[in-house]
């Protein structure tokens, strides 16, 4: 229930306090799996996203969008929502911020209708002076992700400055956070900001991080799984005690605890990892492996067959690999998550990896392209045939990279058709099939049958062997564009890998159109980055080809709260390109050496990935040992 701002006629929501960072109004069960093992264990409920309120005349202001508000109240034109709204797409940013930045209305204007809106006051925050022991009620990390600043403290009542009084999760955060009666009061954001730069001070030491102080957050609920399992310790061998341990609500909540912080924090895989005396919790993010939580070894059994359940898997299987998938709703949006369980020395580990697809980004404009490689490779997925190879290590996007270019390419005059393993993202207009090893649903059976179903564009998921390779060289060879990944370290060993794999120097040469190398470097956080001085020549030892700028900006990061301490925050990618050029052609017939082939392509506009990486530092967008650690040579 949200203290100090709610409607009367509005339904009670009932709440559970959970840790740093995952404050969420959900149920006693936690958030709603969608596809579960079969019908063992309760069902577990999320009230997904806030459905607004209503008042005496059956509007919705509490809970409807500012968009909708300004344009059903006259203040911008739906042309103006609309360029807003496209703005909003291609930068991610807040729409109010937009709004401002286009020049649609002012900050103060802004406020104003929403005050009007709302019947909430506004404030003027450099008129009032703040208590700094009313600051410190909230956290500076709430307040920066939020944008909001505690102001006054009445008894039982905590006053906040925001700029968007609709953000219900942000009002439910800090009455949680608190115990008091929250109201909200309306401040224009630059005011905000100031406010919380003038109060908020960076600590000289990292406070706890909200990942690392999860198991303190949930020791009662650590305590109630304990007392529901009793004293004994589920072994694992009785299928009935591990169903009904896993369906107990404390396990169901704890496992949907560690998830949502997961989905929040934007994590793409989620370890469980068993050992001798603690079962390990440990979150990729950004690529880089961060430990969440050790959790008593006596809970593993029960945690572990949980996600068995939600995955439809085999809880009495303990001997073999298992693997499997389901449905995980989460703020009104579904995510799909993936499960791999794998059988150790000190039992099962379990690694989920999360798919989401609100956080793809699949804008070719967005990934990190330069000018050149990015009109390279627009003609390279535009042409009616040939092979486009993308090559790098696991979790370097190239899945990323291939969905934008069919979503590029998706114009619905043509027939694109794909074979992968798995399918990660269901794409509008594209036919996509599942590679099934078990019943001979391979990547070439399943390529011989596309070339009967009359495809413009294939996109094979990985080119593993041969006969993979020969059918999708038969394929671009009669008039068919064909996308693909391939496991190497660069362009030019991208050929002798085909070579390798028994493809012919001259088929190689006639069917591939450009090979792409990629890698995903972690970028500078922008809230903690101080500039500094570098010249351009000290990064020649380095790999870097002087573009005769000298002295250049480049930045470095002490870490804050945004960035959990790292000094970097989310992550961009490096593309070395190397479209097949006559001459090029004619050194993989004559089958001359990878750096032979490399030397070519440099003197033709290809720049290395230590090359483009050294580029994104003299930019201001990443560091150098960053680019050293993702392109060790």
């Amino acid at each position: 229930m949200l203290r100090g701002f709610r409607n009367p006629n509005t339904r009670r929501r009932k709440r559970v306090r959970l840790y740093p960072d995952v404050l969420q109004r959900v149920g006693d069960e936690g958030p709603e799996v969608l596809q579960r093992g079969g019908d063992e264990g309760p069902d577990v409920l999320q009230r997904g996203g806030d459905e607004g309120t209503k008042d005496g005349d059956g509007q919705r202001p509490v809970g409807r969008r500012i968009e909708d508000l300004l344009v059903s109240g006259g203040w911008i034109a739906q042309t103006q929502l609309q360029e807003a709204l496209a703005e909003q797409k291609r930068t991610n940013e807040k729409f109010a911020t937009i709004l401002v930045r286009l020049g649609f209305v002012s900050e103060e204007d802004l406020a104003q209708i929403l005050s009007s809106q709302y019947g909430i006051r506004t404030i003027r925050l450099p008129e009032i002076a703040i208590d700094h022991e009313v600051v410190r009620l909230v956290p500076a990390w709430i307040a920066k992700r939020h944008g909001l600043i505690p102001v006054e403290r009445t008894n039982g009542t905590l006053t906040l400055a925001m700029a968007d009084p609709n953000n219900l999760s942000a009002l439910d955060e800090v009455a949680f956070m608190t115990g008091l009666e929250v109201v909200p009061a309306i401040a224009t954001p630059s005011e905000i900001r100031d406010a919380i730069e003038q109060h908020y001070k960076t600590p000289s030491s990292p406070p706890p991080s909200p990942v690392a102080s999860l198991l303190t957050e949930v020791e009662d609920e650590v305590r109630k799984i304990e007392l529901a399992l009793g004293a004994d310790v589920v072994k694992g061998d009785d299928p009935s005690e591990l169903r009904a341990s896993a369906d107990r609500a404390p396990v169901v909540r704890f496992v949907n605890l560690i998830m949502v912080d997961a989905i929040r924090r934007g994590v793409s895989d989620i370890h469980f990892e068993p050992y001798e005396d603690v079962l390990r919790v440990r979150f990729r993010l950004d690529g880089v492996l961060h430990e969440a939580v050790a959790i008593p070894k006596r809970l593993e059994p029960a945690i572990a067959s949980r996600i068995k359940i939600m995955a439809n898997l085999d809880i009495a299987e303990h001997r073999l690999p298992q693997d499997g998938a389901f449905k995980f709703r989460y703020e009104s949006r579904e995510i799909d998550l993936r499960v791999s369980v794998l059988p150790t020395i000190f039992g099962e580990g379990v690694s989920i990896r999360i798919l989401d697809r609100e956080t793809v980004n699949l804008d070719l404009t967005q990934l990190g392209f330069d000018a050149w490689c990015l009109e390279q490779f627009r003609k390279a997925i535009h042409s009616p045939h040939g092979i486009i190879l993308i090559t790098g290590p696991t979790g370097s996007g190239k899945t990323t990279t291939l969905y934008s270019a069919v979503n590029e390419v998706n114009s619905g005059q043509i027939n694109i058709m794909t074979v992968e393993d798995p399918v990660e993202y269901s794409i509008k207009g594209v036919n996509q099939v599942q590679v099934n090893e078990e019943i001979g649903r391979t990547f070439a059976t399943v390529l011989r049958s596309f070339l009967r179903h009359d495809p413009d564009v294939i996109l094979v998921g990985e080119m593993r062997d041969l006969e993979t390779a020969q059918v999708a060289v038969r394929a671009a060879l009669t008039g068919h564009l064909v996308l693909s990944t391939i496991h190497t370290n660069d362009c030019s060993s991208t050929i002798d890998r085909l070579l390798d794999m028994g493809i012919p120097p001259f088929l190689v040469s006639s069917s591939v159109r450009l090979i792409l190398a990629q890698r995903l470097v972690r970028k500078v956080c922008p809230d903690c980055r101080e500039r500094y001085e570098i010249d351009e020549e000290s990064l020649a030892l380095l790999g870097h080809v002087p573009q005769g700028l000298g002295k250049c900006t480049a930045y470095k990061s002490r870490g804050c709260e945004t960035c959990n301490f790292t000094g970097m925050k989310d992550r961009t990618a490096m593309f070395e390109i190397m479209p097949i050029t006559d001459e090029i052609r004619s050194l993989i017939v004559l089958r001359r050496s990878s750096e032979e082939i490399r030397e070519v392509a440099q003197r033709q506009g290809m720049k290395t990935l230590r090359m483009e990486g050294l580029l994104k530092v003299v930019e201001g967008i990443t560091t150098v040992p960053e680019v050293l650690r993702v392109t060790a040579e």
